[in-house]
């Protein structure tokens, strides 16, 4: 928890810009910011991350107000905005950079993403099963200043996300 109460979260679920457009949307959430984690290379260019050869995914750093979105409520969104059972790709998006990716700040949200993923499975919600990730929170690097906010800045750029119901 940082010092004013509020807590943050790191997800991957594809192109950065749309979820962090859905994210931004969502009661709770003080903060977005998209960029590059789980890599090797060390503060990577989006053309880097393109190639596929940084083992990076495109991911937001969310900070959000526990008292008003929980961390598990947060997780129902972030499934619901993406496909969790489709290995390295979004729809049109190929790559390791867009795997589905929970990474994790504490022992605590990485025991609440485990057991969302075991519940989502044994309800079958989705007809296969998840393969998202869910591993401690590595170094974050922030994408260029074009990547931020956006579908904001280009109201008819590229979305592939919808936040289903």
């Amino acid at each position: 928890m940082n010092a004013n109460g509020s807590e943050k979260a790191l997800l991957g679920a594809g192109c950065f810009w749309g979820v962090e457009h859905i994210l931004r949307t969502i009661d709770g959430i003080l903060s977005t910011e998209v960029g590059y984690a789980g890599g090797t290379t060390v503060n990577p260019s989006y053309q880097e991350v393109c190639t596929g050869k940084t083992d990076h995914a495109e991911v937001v750093l969310v900070e959000f107000n526990p008292s008003v979105i929980s961390y598990e409520s947060l997780l129902d969104v972030f499934f619901r905005l993406h496909d969790p059972t489709t290995l390295n790709r979004q729809h049109n998006d190929i790559g390791t950079q867009y795997r589905s990716v929970i990474f994790t700040y504490s022992e605590k949200q990485a025991e609440s993403a485990l057991l969302f993923i075991k519940k989502l499975d044994e309800s079958k919600v989705f007809a296969n099963k998840i393969v998202t990730q869910v591993l401690s929170a590595p170094v974050f690097y922030s994408a260029e200043t074009y990547h931020q906010d956006y579908l904001i800045k280009n109201p008819d750029g590229y979305m592939c996300h919808i936040l289903r119901k």
